[in-house]
């Protein structure tokens, strides 16, 4: 796979609730939105999978966004669901100043995809699709019945306890939504292939459901 050229691509911080959330941001020339990730706990912006996702996205003309929506004091508030979607919904903000005319999708990735689906639901005019990868969907609560955007759940096939809750989950969105089961993965998808099926299938998703516009260059 051989990736796209992009005109932006930097490292920023983005300003949120007083913190200043590092990030990086990655568009195409042309893109068909912008896909702003939120890991789980005990990742980053820097993981090998969320990299590897984004890069596909991109060679699909996405753009993306990939921050850390905690600092390395606040760690241990990585199960925080209501402080990891308020600080998302400020990056989703704070990109929808800055490229008004470019739809918004979230990629969301074990609690990340919780706070991703909250976001969904205070967002309903930003987020036009969510995807998670071994999310945590259930974790999102009521807001799950909030959510408007077409939303995608991506399970290992051998992540047996996260199955059922996705499925669980799917049936308590309002949303259009689909659990996708790709066989012979566990929970990380570290498995030859099973990470690449979640890019193929999450870069399918977004294309299909988040629009097309021009990527415009935002201000400092």
């Amino acid at each position: 796979m051989r990736e796209v050229a992009v005109f932006i691509d930097e490292e920023v911080r983005i300003p949120v609730d007083g913190v200043g959330l590092p990030a990086h941001v990655a568009l195409p020339r042309r893109t068909s939105g912008a896909i702003v990730f939120a890991h789980g706990s005990g990742s980053s912006r820097h993981s090998p999978r969320n990299q590897r996702v984004a890069a596909a996205l991109r060679d699909a003309g996405h753009g993306t966004v990939l921050t850390d929506l905690l600092t390395p004091e606040e760690e241990d508030l990585r199960f925080d669901i209501p402080l990891l979607a308020s600080r998302l919904a400020g990056v989703v903000d704070w990109l929808a100043d800055r490229l008004p005319d470019t739809p918004i999708g979230l990629f969301g990735a074990s609690t990340g995809a919780a706070a991703a689906l909250v976001t969904a639901a205070e967002r309903p005019a930003a987020v036009r699709a969510v995807v998670s990868r071994g999310g945590r969907p259930d974790l999102a609560g009521d807001a799950l019945g909030r959510v408007l955007a077409p939303t995608l759940l991506i399970v290992g096939g051998l992540d047996h306890p996260v199955i059922p809750l996705n499925r669980q989950a799917a049936e308590h969105l309002r949303a259009m939504a689909r659990v996708e089961i790709v066989a012979g993965a566990t929970h990380l998808f570290e498995e030859p292939g099973t990470l690449d099926r979640v890019a193929s299938l999450a870069a399918e998703w977004f294309t299909t459901n988040v629009g097309t516009a021009p990527a415009q260059p935002y201000p400092s």
